[in-house]
């Protein structure tokens, strides 16, 4: 059997290929500080898993919903999203979907085929690029900038327009580096693919881990927002349901009615008792949300603290809730080659640099998002330690 010529030279997925190592590292005794993945550590809130329990045994919640999602959901997070972010996002400008991956999916079969090209901040989520290398979509790579700390910059970014683009993309905060891109810099991307008819796509899926709850932008508030603008949301990470697959696609109603017909074949729906868990978590947890953000915000000051003292030879790039963006210290080798000696030497789990775009070997993203504020002074310690 042949295999797709553009799925094959695709790379493994980077979080399941560094988990394999695990079978290999020695048996020393060291408890594993995992750094690997993004994923809250904390369970999601009592009050939230209670009302689960107290309608999970109703029959509707083992039937299919409209591909879109409940009306009622979607008018709940409507009016989370003028709570949130000032401007009006409709019921029908909604789409539910298996977590912010498939609502990339689901952006990307709208907007583009094969042959056009997607501009795309490096470094990046890998998802992304994976994605549309799949499609036979071309990533364009905005440069990364190390004094900038990853963060778009537009006049870099114009110069990358050509007939085929058909979106600029933009993650913030950022995975991999945490860093905010400000909501001065997404009008302008805004206004940039305005001028060139192009959509600008934003993921935000750690938009509540901005300190303080900053509105994250405007754009919302433009009339016209929907002409030009794609958002990509999760719940996921807010409420701590990474596995019930919260994800969402913001888009004008026309958009979302032609994205609807990839819906449809994908996926049909998202689960019933996820929709559930979202409505909850809009209506009643503001005040739980903001609590954890400000314990995320404790752990990164933590980490940061930690990481910048004299005598550590792995230098802190960018940082933010969730990530941080390490340069290295060993010339010579590779992100993949630094990581594999962490988890083997340190029993540290982390990702290699040149899987969130080329020319990246240099550095590592540490998700410490997982890590509680009394295990991070351990983690850093072994950075510390680590041997030419």
């Amino acid at each position: 059997m042949n295999l797709s010529p553009l799925i094959s030279k695709v790379h493994f997925p980077p979080i399941s290929e560094v988990k394999r190592w695990l079978a290999e590292r020695p048996n020393d005794g060291l408890d594993l500080v995992d750094l690997c993945q993004a994923v809250p550590d904390y369970a999601p809130a009592p009050e939230l898993t209670a009302h689960l329990a107290g309608i999970l045994t109703d029959p509707l919640m083992s039937k299919y919903s409209p591909d879109e999602g409940l009306p009622e959901v979607r008018t709940s997070i409507s009016d989370y999203y003028r709570r949130r972010y000032g401007g009006v996002v409709t019921p029908d400008s909604i789409c539910l979907t298996i977590g912010a991956s498939q609502a990339f999916w689901l952006a990307i079969v709208t907007l583009c085929r094969a042959g056009d090209e997607v501009i795309v901040q490096s470094p990046c989520y890998f998802d992304h690029p994976m994605a549309l290398d799949i499609l036979g979509i071309r990533t364009v790579f905005a440069p990364f900038v190390e004094a900038e700390g990853g963060l778009p910059n537009p006049d870099a970014i114009k110069y990358l327009i050509t007939p085929r683009t058909r979106a600029i993309l933009v993650v913030s905060p950022s995975n991999p580096t945490g860093s905010i891109t400000s909501a001065d810099v997404i009008r302008v991307l805004f206004d940039l693919a305005r001028r060139h008819n192009i959509a600008l796509i934003l993921d935000e899926t750690y938009n509540e881990f901005i300190p303080g709850g900053v509105r994250p932008h405007e754009l919302f508030s433009d009339p016209a927002w929907g002409d030009h603008f794609v958002q990509i949301a999760s719940f996921g990470k807010t409420y701590a349901l990474t596995g019930y697959r919260a994800g969402m696609l913001v888009a004008s109603r026309e958009f979302i009615h032609h994205a609807l017909k990839a819906q449809d074949t994908m996926a049909v729906c998202q689960p019933r008792i996820t929709q559930h868990a979202v409505k909850f978590g809009v209506e009643y947890l503001d005040r739980w949300v903001a609590e954890n953000r400000e314990m995320m915000g404790r752990r990164h000051y933590l980490f940061r603290s930690e990481f910048m003292r004299p005598g550590n030879r792995f230098q802190l790039i960018a940082s933010g809730a969730f990530f941080a963006w390490v340069r290295h210290p060993f010339c010579g080798c590779s992100g993949r080659e630094v990581a594999k000696r962490l988890v083997d030497e340190a029993a540290v789990l982390c990702l290699p640099g040149e899987v969130f775009g080329p020319g990246l070997e240099g550095y590592l993203r540490l998700a410490f998002g997982n890590v509680r504020e009394a295990a991070i002074p351990e983690a850093v310690r072994r950075f510390r330690e680590m041997k030419e």
